[in-house]
């Protein structure tokens, strides 16, 4: 299964489209850490992660595991975790993955940067529930739950992500 994102915010995914949101940059095909910019090209969706004291475990064919308090994803260039899941407390620049909103209750993390992390290219690219009014995000793409929810069940080990910049002049 390959899931397409346009610039335009959406996702389609089985024949079907969903409203998305990217980051406020758009898609860039040269990611930079902190750009604000969605990263062009196909991304392997690596695993699920979510809160369980706010949802059910998601169903999907993707590996899936639970987020705990402990957990962050490191986004300093200079640290040897760069982009990479670490336990708190962690002394470098971090993400929580356990957070006061529902933004990270299902994260789908991708396979961008990560063969190994190249410092500043960019870290902590996600697919994760959109915020109120499908406000920019930092560089992920946001769904909302109901409609994450569906194309994880779609999903499986193998099944990818491409985000096209080839789109951005889609008009909706």
């Amino acid at each position: 299964m390959e899931i397409s994102v346009t610039a335009p915010g959406e996702l389609e995914c089985g024949g079907r489209v969903y409203r998305c949101a990217l980051g406020p940059g758009g898609i860039v095909g040269d990611k930079v850490e902190g750009d604000g910019g969605t990263p062009a090209g196909a991304f392997t969706l690596r695993r699920v992660l979510y809160r369980p004291d706010r949802l059910g475990r998601p169903i999907t064919s993707l590996p899936i595991e639970e987020i705990t308090a402990d957990q962050g994803w490191c986004d300093d260039p200079g640290h040897p975790d760069y982009n990479r899941q670490v336990s708190l407390p962690f002394s470098a620049s971090h993400e929580n993955l356990w957070r006061e909103d529902a933004v990270y209750d299902v994260i789908v993390t991708l396979g961008h940067n990560d063969n190994p992390p190249v410092p500043g290219k960019g870290s902590a690219i996600f697919m994760h529930v959109a915020r109120p009014g499908y406000e920019p995000t930092e560089g992920c793409v946001a769904l909302a739950l109901p409609d994450l929810l569906d194309v994880l069940g779609a999903c499986g080990p193998g099944d990818t992500i491409c985000i096209n910049p080839a789109d951005n002049t889609k008009e909706r």
